[in-house]
């Protein structure tokens, strides 16, 4: 790890706080003396693989980042955000395997999408669905339109239902 203000890669740590999904620490440089913060992550011995059949290491980063694009914009807080993907980390890491699939991912992600604003959810299932025309983006329109509307009868019936007793 190097110095953000001049480089050098000799630094001691002035301070450690856990910040229970990252431990974060105050760093002070040795030929600068500036400080600067760092914060890190547990990231689990994880191998992703890709439709391609490439393999590449999980990356917290890259997930928080393509999710934050898919929610560009939206009424999505940066917490919110950061909550989906500490939700999808702690389902991999749950299921105790060594590699998943790109798309177990993906899926994972959307399924909190679904829920919280479906114009992030089309953004980040058009990229991870890979759709080749609009029919498709309207095939999966009408398929987060029915889920939604699944729920909202769901959430109806309870209502409606006569009291037991």
């Amino acid at each position: 790890m190097q110095c953000p203000h001049c480089g050098n890669d000799k630094h001691r740590v002035i301070d450690t706080r856990n910040r229970g999904e990252a431990i974060r620490r105050r760093r002070q440089c040795l030929h600068c003396n500036q400080r600067f913060t760092t914060h890190e992550h547990v990231t689990p011995g994880l191998l992703v693989s890709k439709r391609d059949g490439h393999r590449e290491p999980f990356d917290r980063q890259k997930l928080l980042a393509s999710i934050r694009v898919s929610a560009a914009k939206r009424p999505i807080s940066k917490q919110r955000i950061k909550s989906i993907v500490n939700y999808v980390e702690d389902k991999i890491q749950g299921m105790g395997r060594s590699e998943i699939t790109s798309e177990m991912i993906g899926s994972l992600v959307l399924d909190q999408l679904a829920g919280i604003d479906q114009v992030a959810y089309i953004r980040f299932a058009s990229v991870y669905r890979d759709f080749n025309d609009l029919s498709e983006v309207r095939s999966e329109v009408d398929q987060l339109m029915g889920r939604n509307n699944l729920e909202a009868d769901e959430r109806l019936q309870a209502f409606e239902k006569p009291p037991t007793g």
